[in-house]
Formats: structure tokens, C-alpha cells, sequence
């Protein structure tokens, strides 16, 4: 409609969540009109982005190195390993404080229509660090959806059959929010007040 250049912008800034047509299009016109600056260093910080950024390769977060800065904290408890389905949970955790234990991402939840199963979500590595870290307490803190919940019931399964107890987070938080979108007062309580499963 716009010529393809314009057109190619439009279609890339929906793959963002939460971004149909109309805000792409209204982003891309504002970029344009405006913000050509920030337009170029939104396109360098993506670039730079991509080429830096992986997952860590013991809880699978995303990050620069082989391993994230809370992996690589030797003052964090090996005991605790907390599951949660992205980065964005993990750091909604962080910043609401109290929690020194370790970190499962799982990005994502299972979802076979998807082609989402086990192997996808990284659960064979998480069944290793279950047998092999010295994990004494796993905390579901997967989003309270249908597919979080299934999610939390089939890695509650292989937890409890290495012999790793296991705790949810409380109901504070509310159901089918995501944790990342939560504030730090409710996450945090949610954290302390969790149950055993």
C-alpha cells in the first residue's frame, strides 16, 4: 500500500506481541516522521541484539555469555530451582526481591497443537539437574493458565518422581496473568506464601 519499504516495517513490527496492523502501521509512520534517529538505533540495537544474545546453558534464559550473571552467582542457593515459562517471569521475580534460589525458563508452555512438547521446553536438561544438582525444593511458578497448569502438573510429576519436593506459587496472583505484568508486592507474597504439591 505504501511502497515496499513501508510496507516490509509494517509487517515486521507485528511479529511484537500485542501489535496488530493499525499500531504497526501507526509506529512505522511515527519512526518515519519523527524519530528517524531512533528509528536507526532501534535497527542497531536489534542487529546487535540478535548477534549477541543466547540462552544460558544452564537455566536457558537469555544472555550474552555461556552463562547469565544469576547462574554465575555462587552465593545463590542450589536447593532451590524455580520453573517459569519466560525471561520476562524470571526478572518479574527478581526485581520483586527475596528469592535467591536458581532459574528454569522453559520458554514457553506445552501446547502439542503447537508442536510444543518436552524437548521443546528444555525438560530433559531439567530432569537432569533434578537427579544431579542436589535440587531439594523445585517452585512451579508457571502462569496460572490452562497450558501453565498442565505445564506444572507434568513437570510436578517428574519432580516428585526424582524425589524433589515440590511447592506452587500462591493464588495471589491472578488467574491467566502473566507474571511479568504482576507487581512486585503481589509476586513476592506469592513467592513466600507458596504450597506444597
Amino acid at each position: 500500500m505504501y511502497g515496499p519499504s513501508i510496507d516490509r516495517l509494517i509487517t515486521a513490527l507485528r511479529v511484537m506481541p500485542g501489535i496488530g496492523a493499525k499500531s504497526a502501521q501507526r509506529i512505522a509512520m511515527a519512526l518515519l516522521e519523527r524519530h528517524r534517529d531512533g528509528a536507526q538505533e532501534l535497527a542497531a540495537s536489534l542487529v546487535d541484539a540478535v548477534d549477541k544474545v543466547g540462552n544460558c546453558s544452564s537455566c536457558r534464559t537469555l544472555c550474552e555469555g555461556e552463562q547469565c550473571t544469576i547462574c554465575a552467582d555462587i552465593q545463590r542457593s542450589d536447593k532451590q530451582l524455580c520453573i517459569v515459562e519466560t525471561p520476562a517471569d524470571l526478572y518479574a521475580i527478581e526485581q520483586a526481591g527475596g528469592y535467591r534460589g536458581r532459574y528454569f525458563v522453559l520458554m514457553g508452555h506445552l501446547s502439542p497443537i503447537d508442536g510444543i512438547g518436552p524437548d521443546e521446553l528444555g525438560l530433559p536438561l531439567l530432569e537432569a539437574k533434578l537427579a544431579n544438582d542436589g535440587v531439594e525444593e523445585l517452585i512451579l511458578a508457571t502462569n496460572l493458565t490452562v497450558e501453565g497448569e498442565t505445564t506444572a502438573h507434568y513437570i510436578s510429576s517428574r519432580a516428585h518422581a526424582a524425589g524433589v519436593a515440590v511447592s506452587r506459587i500462591a493464588h495471589g496472583v491472578p488467574i491467566g496473568g502473566e507474571l511479568e505484568y504482576i507487581d512486585s508486592n503481589t509476586l513476592s507474597m506469592a513467592m513466600q506464601s507458596r504450597k506444597a504439591i
